[in-house]
C-alpha cells in the first residue's frame, strides 16, 4: 500500500481493469483512463465544491493494460469528492464520468473546470426491466426534457425536467402511446468555447449572447453521464432512473437519442451504449451512422434485445442470407416516409406507387419508424399553415433550414381567424395522422402535435429555449378536440391488428380466401388509379391474414377511401363474402373524434357497391 499524495489520507494500490470511469468496489473507489503511451498522467481529486485539488496522485505506479491506467483508493468517501486528470500538464475532464459538476444551470456560462463526480450507492430498481415490445404493436412518441414541460400551462412542478416528465406520465397513457423517444438526455455543452472552429455555429450573430444549443447535437459531450440541468433535484443518475422505472410500470418504452460525431472513437461508442443499457435499463437507442459504428451494434449480443434506430443498416453484414432475426430489434429512421406522405396529403402529382409502398411497409429484418413531423422541420400544425419557413428569429436572415417543406398554408399563411380555412386546415390535420396511424411500421407523433402546437414557421428550432420550442398545454376547444380524435384514432389502430400486422403485406391471395392480404382500388373495385395524376386511392385489408394461424385472432375486413384531391371522388367497393356490409368507422371530415364511430355503432353504408368520398377526406369502412 501506498499515499501518493501526502494530502490524502486513504491508502493506494493497483486498479482492477473494469473498463474506463471509475467503479465503486464495495469502499474502494476504482479510476481508470485511457493515456497516450509515455506520457504522464495524474489523478486530481476535490473535495466536493472546491477549485483546487486536495490530492495529486501520480497514475505512473499504477496498474497499466496497454494504454488504460487504473489505480485503486481505499476507502475513500465517495460523496465527498470530485475528480479530474492532468494528462501532459493539461486538466482533463473523464469522458466516462458518470457524473459531471459544473454545468446544473441550463444555458449558463461555466465559471470553473468541470469535474466529475463518484456515482455512489445502488437504484432499487424493484424487478423493472426492458420491456421488448414488439415494433409492429408500438406508438411511440417523441420529445425534448426541457421542452416537454417547461411551458407556464404544463401545470407540473417541475417544469422542464425528469421528474416533470415523470409528473406527465397519466397523460402519456392517456393519449395511448406506450414508447417515448428522447432527445439527448445526457451532458452536452449548450453554451461552446467561441474559439472552438467546429462550434462557430453557435456563435453570436451580431456581437449579442452565444445562441443556445438546445437540441443537444454537440462535439461536446459527456455521453455516460444525465444532463445535471435536467434534473429537478441534485441527482440526476437517481431522477432519470425512476422516470424510467415509472415509465416501465405504466407500459411505456424509454428510447435514447445519441448523437456522435464523425471520428468519434467506435470503442466509446460501444462502451457508451453497453453502459445505459445495463445501468439504465433503456429499451433502445436512436444514433446516426455517421458518426457510430451501427453494424458493430446490431450484432452485439449485449445489445440483440434492445432496439436500434438509425438512417440505414447493411443488413448482410449483419444477418447470414435470408436469416431473420428472432427479435426485430433493428429499425429504420429517416424522413423517407414523411417525405412521401406529405406530398400526398398536400395533393402533389405522381405520388400513389411512393406513398402505397410507404403505407405497408414492414419487412421482415428490420422495422420502420413512420412520422409526419419531427424536431427538424415543420409541426404538423405549420406545416398546414406555412408555405415557406420563418426562421428570423435564429438569427441567420432565414437562411437556415430546408426550403423544401412540401407544405401547404390551405389558403393563407400562417394564423387565421377564417372559419373556412381553420375547418380545412383541422381537416388536413385529421389525414395527417391517418396516414400516419393507418400505416403499417411503428408510428411516431412528434411531442405537441397532438394538441395544435405550432413554431411559427420555425422549422429548425435547434437555438430556441424558449417559447418557439416549449410546448404550451392551452385547453382550449380546438387543442382538446385534435388530442381527443389522436387519442381515438391510437385506440383505434391498436383494436384492430389489421393496421399494425406482424408480416410485411404480400399483396396475394396467399391463404386461398378469396382476398389478397391487401389490394387496392379506384373507380372499379380491384383496378387503383395510379396515373400519374391521380390524387386517391382505395386499399383493402382482408382481415382473414391476422393471425393466420388463430381463429379467434383475426380482424375485419377494411377498406381505405383517400382522397386528396380538391374534388370528391367516387370509389367502386369490393363485394364482401358472407352477410358482411360495409359500414364507416372513420371520417376525417367530420370534427374531432366525433368521426371515429364506436364499436357496434358503424353507420351502415346505403350504398354498398360504391361510395363518394369528399374532397380531402379520407373514410375507413369496416366490412361487419
Amino acid at each position: 500500500m501506498k499515499k501518493w499524495d501526502k494530502n490524502i489520507q486513504h491508502d493506494i494500490k493497483e486498479g482492477i481493469l473494469q473498463g474506463q470511469g471509475v467503479r465503486k468496489l464495495g469502499e474502494d473507489t476504482c479510476f481508470t483512463a485511457a493515456v497516450p503511451d509515455k506520457k504522464a498522467c495524474s489523478l486530481l481529486l476535490y473535495r466536493k465544491g472546491r477549485k483546487e485539488p486536495e490530492a495529486v496522485i501520480p497514475m505512473e505506479g499504477s496498474g497499466q493494460y496497454g494504454d488504460l491506467r487504473s489505480l485503486l483508493v481505499k476507502g475513500l468517501p465517495a460523496d465527498r469528492y470530485e475528480y479530474n486528470y492532468e494528462i501532459d500538464g493539461q486538466v482533463v475532464t473523464d469522458p466516462y464520468a458518470c457524473r459531471i459538476a459544473g454545468r446544473e444551470s441550463f444555458g449558463k456560462p461555466v465559471k470553473e473546470e468541470l469535474k466529475g463526480r463518484i456515482c455512489s450507492g445502488t437504484f432499487e430498481w424493484e424487478g423493472d426491466r426492458p420491456l421488448r415490445l414488439p415494433y409492429e404493436e408500438v406508438v411511440a412518441y417523441a420529445a425534448h426534457v426541457r421542452g416537454f414541460t417547461k411551458h407556464s400551462t404544463s401545470r407540473v412542478k417541475a417544469k422542464g425536467t425528469f421528474a416533470g416528465i415523470k409528473e406527465k406520465i397519466p397523460y402519456l397513457k392517456e393519449l395511448g402511446i406506450n414508447q417515448l423517444e428522447l432527445m439527448p438526455v445526457y451532458e452536452f455543452s449548450e453554451l461552446s468555447s467561441m474559439d472552438d472552429p467546429k462550434l462557430k455555429k453557435y456563435a453570436p450573430m451580431d456581437g449579442g449572447e452565444p445562441r443556445i444549443n438546445y437540441w443537444g447535437y454537440s462535439p461536446k459531450a459527456f455521453y455516460f453521464a444525465p444532463k445535471a440541468s435536467y434534473a429537478a433535484s441534485d441527482n440526476p443518475v437517481q431522477e432519470l432512473k425512476e422516470l424510467i422505472r415509472e415509465l416501465h410500470r405504466s407500459g411505456i418504452e424509454i428510447v435514447l437519442e445519441f448523437y456522435f460525431p464523425k471520428g468519434t472513437k467506435a470503442s466509446l461508442v460501444l462502451s457508451c451504449i453497453r453502459y445505459w443499457v445495463v445501468e439504465y435499463h433503456i429499451d433502445g437507442v436512436h444514433i446516426n451512422r455517421d458518426g457510430a459504428p451501427v453494424e458493430a451494434l446490431a450484432q452485439d449480443p449485449l445489445l440483440s434485445h434492445t432496439k436500434i434506430f438509425s438512417e440505414s443498416f447493411a443488413l448482410d453484414e449483419i444477418y447470414e442470407e435470408k436469416t431473420v432475426p428472432a427479435f426485430r430489434n433493428l429499425a429504420e429512421y429517416n424522413d423517407g416516409f414523411m417525405l412521401d406522405a406529405r406530398r400526398f396529403l398536400k395533393g402533389d402529382e405522381g405520388q400513389l406507387t411512393s406513398f402505397t409502398w410507404r403505407a405497408r411497409r414492414s419487412p421482415a429484418r428490420h422495422g420502420v419508424i413512420n412520422y409526419m413531423a419531427n424536431h427538424n422541420g415543420f409541426t404538423l400544425t405549420d406545416l398546414v399553415s406555412y408555405d415557406e419557413k420563418h426562421n428570423e428569429a435564429n438569427g441567420e436572415a432565414n437562411r437556415d433550414g430546408s426550403d423544401v417543406n412540401y407544405s401547404w398554408n390551405c389558403g393563407e399563411e400562417g394564423p387565421s381567424r377564417k372559419k373556412r380555412l381553420l375547418k380545412l386546415r383541422g381537416r388536413q390535420l385529421r389525414n395527417a395522422f391517418a396516414i400516419l396511424l393507418l400505416s403499417q411500421g411503428t408510428p411516431l407523433i412528434y411531442a405537441g402535435d397532438e394538441r395544435g402546437n405550432s413554431q411559427s414557421g420555425n422549422n429548425n428550432a435547434w437555438c430556441q429555449d424558449n417559447e418557439i420550442s416549449w410546448i404550451p398545454w392551452k385547453t382550449g376547444k380546438a387543442e382538446t378536440s385534435l388530442f381527443k380524435y389522436v387519442k381515438g384514432l391510437i385506440a383505434f389502430r391498436k383494436a384492430h391488428p389489421v393496421f399494425r400486422q406482424s408480416r410485411e403485406l404480400q399483396m396475394t391471395d396467399y391463404l386461398s380466401c378469396g382476398y389478397p392480404d391487401v389490394s387496392y382500388h379506384g373507380k372499379q373495385a380491384w383496378f387503383g388509379d395510379f396515373e400519374n395524376y391521380s390524387r386517391s386511392v382505395g386499399i383493402l385489408y382482408a382481415g382473414d391474414y391476422v393471425g393466420a394461424e388463430a381463429e379467434d385472432e383475426k380482424d375485419d375486413f377494411f377498406y381505405v377511401a383517400y382522397n386528396m384531391h380538391w374534388m370528391p371522388h367516387e370509389f367502386a367497393l369490393p363485394a364482401l363474402q358472407g352477410d358482411r356490409r360495409w359500414r364507416i368507422a372513420l371520417d376525417t371530415g367530420r370534427e374531432g373524434a366525433e368521426g371515429i364511430f364506436p364499436e357496434g355503432q358503424e353507420e351502415i353504408l346505403e350504398e354498398q357497391r360504391q361510395v363518394t368520398v369528399p374532397e380531402r377526406t379520407i373514410l375507413v369502412l369496416i366490412g361487419k
